[in-house]
């Protein structure tokens, strides 16, 4: 354990910073508000697939600093998500 802290104490203090571009800043800028313009539109939107849909906008602002950022099609799926109904399940009940 001991061993584990002092690596970890280390990494701390051998860590690069990231340096990000103004293109790659100003993409983040126009991400993190159309999410938070998404989150605040969605607020009164009833259904199963908004309460999913907006803790997936969250947990995109949360981890905005992670490695892993969807690509752009991924991004405005996720915008769209709470605003957009999932289509109904067809059944094959054919009482009339």
């Amino acid at each position: 354990m001991e061993a584990e802290r002092l690596a970890r104490a280390e990494a701390r203090a051998n860590k690069v910073a990231k340096v990000y571009s103004e293109e790659e800043k100003t993409q983040r800028k126009e991400r993190v508000a159309k999410a938070k313009d998404a989150l605040s539109r969605s607020v009164g939107i009833k259904g199963e697939h908004v309460a999913p849909a907006r803790a997936a906008l969250k947990k995109f602002l949360q981890n905005l600093n992670a490695p892993n950022q969807p690509d752009d099609a991924q991004f405005e799926m996720l915008v769209e998500a709470p605003f957009k109904a999932p289509p109904k399940k067809k059944t094959n009940d054919r009482r009339f």
